[in-house]
C-alpha cells in the first residue's frame, strides 16, 4: 500500500472534488467553499478594504467555480485558489480606479509622517516577516494605505505581492498574468512612484 505526505491526500481529495464537480455534481463544489473559504478571506483581506472583503471573496469562489475546467488535475488546487483570489483582487482595483481618481493632496491625514526615505527602508525587507518585526508597522500600514490609493491597479498589487507580502518575481508574474520582466519593471516604477508621492504628503 502506498503512503502519501498529507499534502499529497489533500491534493488527492482536491482532485475527487473537482472531477465530481466537473462530471455534473455542482454541490460537491461546497466541499472545496467550506475547506478554503478561511484560506481566501485571508487572500482578500490583505487586498481590499475591510467592508468590500465579503462580496470580493464571493467573486472569487464564484469565479474559481466557473473556471474550475482550467484547473490542473494532480497540482495543488490551493495555490490555483490563491491565484484566482490574487487577480480578482486585482479586477476589484481595477473596477476601483475606473471609478475614481485620488488627488494626493487629499492623502495627508494629519500628524507626523515617516519620510520617504524611511518607508523606502521598509519596503527593503527582506520579507514580509521581517515587515511584521517592525515596530512601526501600524504607521508604515496607515500611510501605505493612503499612498497606495493613488497607484494603478497593477501597481498597488505588485506593491503588495513583491515588497510586502514577499513573494518572488516568478511568483507575482504568475498571480498576475504577466511576464517577469513586466514585474520587475513595475516594482521599480510602483516603488519610485510611492516615494514620490510620500515626498510631496510630508
Amino acid at each position: 500500500m502506498q503512503n502519501y505526505s498529507k499534502d499529497e491526500r489533500t491534493e488527492i481529495c482536491d482532485d475527487g472534488v473537482v472531477r465530481r464537480v466537473l462530471a455534473g455534481d455542482a454541490n460537491a463544489y461546497e466541499a472545496l467553499l467550506v475547506k478554503y473559504t478561511r484560506h481566501v478571506w485571508g487572500v482578500v483581506c490583505r487586498h481590499v478594504p475591510s467592508d468590500h472583503v465579503e462580496e470580493v471573496a464571493h467573486d472569487v469562489f464564484v469565479r474559481a467555480y466557473g473556471s474550475l475546467g482550467s484547473f490542473t488535475l494532480g497540482r495543488s488546487f490551493r495555490a490555483w485558489l490563491t491565484t484566482v483570489a490574487v487577480r480578482t483582487c486585482y479586477d476589484f482595483w481595477r473596477r476601483e480606479m475606473r471609478c475614481k481618481e485620488t488627488p494626493i493632496s487629499s492623502l495627508a491625514p494629519g500628524g507626523d509622517l515617516p519620510s520617504a526615505e524611511w518607508m523606502d527602508a521598509v519596503l527593503s525587507a527582506d520579507s514580509h516577516r521581517r515587515f511584521d518585526a517592525e515596530e512601526t508597522r501600524k504607521t508604515a500600514e496607515e500611510v501605505l494605505s493612503l499612498a497606495l490609493g493613488v497607484l494603478s491597479a497593477r501597481e498597488r498589487m505588485v506593491m503588495e505581492l513583491y515588497y510586502l507580502e514577499g513573494y518572488s518575481t516568478r511568483e507575482v508574474a504568475l498571480f498576475l498574468n504577466m511576464s517577469m520582466a513586466n514585474v520587475k519593471i513595475n516594482a521599480f516604477r510602483s516603488r519610485r512612484k510611492l516615494k514620490q508621492i510620500l515626498e510631496k504628503m510630508t
